[in-house]
């Protein structure tokens, strides 16, 4: 007969076995679950450690991309001063020759100036010397003229290019003087040296004539005796050369006094 206490030992006995089979899942799945918490852990480190890596590299990746643009930066900036200091130096060569080239032309200017200057003011002392000597037609526009270029010839502040042009403008029209039938209004030196208005007309140096505004009188300058002579055998004559010369009528032969051809000496 079993006693009251094998039923009591008995009974505990299968509710603690009841207890370990009820519990023995929790414990089994325990160390599975801490093995799950720290692959995990492991692998979210492990993850970090990768992205931190990447990061790293791709850090490093862009230094170094970054360097190598610097570098070929700094390669092209090189080579275009180069080329810059190339141009630099042969434009400092060019302005070198151009500089003594500058230098010789003053020197030049100076010789030049030292030669040409008593050349030129003789050409305005032979030019006056002409206009004296000449047939007087426009007399007192070619004497100012003379006198404007010895103004001019003694000016400092005049380029020698400038007194030069107005030396060869002067004797251009003198020249142009030769070829041209003129007419224009002067005045006429009398024998008590008063002066009259008249109408002069010059068909080149060839003659030089003139009459009175009323056209009483008519004449010519002689350029052998040097002096007016009145003759009204011209009247006609010199009526035609005016008409013709302010161009009232078509050009014609006309017939005017000229001087006697004069015998060359050598």
């Amino acid at each position: 007969m079993i006693s009251f206490k094998t039923k009591v030992a008995a009974a505990t006995g299968h509710r603690l076995a009841q207890l370990v089979v009820a519990l023995l899942p929790a414990l089994l799945a325990a160390p599975a679950s801490a093995q799950l918490d720290r692959a995990t852990t492991q692998q979210t480190q492990a993850d970090q450690r990768a992205a931190q890596s990447q990061n790293t590299i791709n850090q490093t990746r862009d230094q170094t991309a970054d360097s190598a643009n610097k570098y070929a930066q700094a390669v092209g900036e090189a080579e275009s001063l180069e080329r810059f200091n190339a141009q630099l130096a042969d434009q400092v060569k060019s302005q070198m020759g151009e500089i003594a080239s500058i230098e010789k032309q003053l020197t030049d200017i100076e010789t030049t100036n030292r030669e040409v200057q008593p050349l030129m003011q003789q050409m305005v002392d032979t030019l006056e010397q002409f206009v004296k000597l000449d047939v007087p037609f426009l007399i007192e526009e070619r004497t100012n003229r003379v006198a404007v270029l010895k103004t001019l010839m003694a000016r400092a502040d005049t380029p020698i290019s400038e007194k030069y042009r107005k030396i060869l403008e002067a004797y251009q029209i003198e020249l142009d003087y030769g070829r041209i039938l003129e007419a224009y209004d002067g005045r006429l030196p009398g024998a008590g040296g008063e002066f009259r208005t008249v109408e002069f007309v010059h068909l080149g140096r060839i003659s030089l004539m003139y009459r009175t505004l009323d056209g009483s009188e008519t004449g010519y300058w002689d350029q052998t005796q040097k002096k007016w002579v009145p003759d009204s055998s011209y009247a006609e004559a010199i009526q035609e050369a005016l008409r013709v010369a302010r161009k009232n009528g078509a050009p014609e032969l006309l017939t005017v006094p000229v001087p006697a051809p004069q015998e060359v000496r050598s």
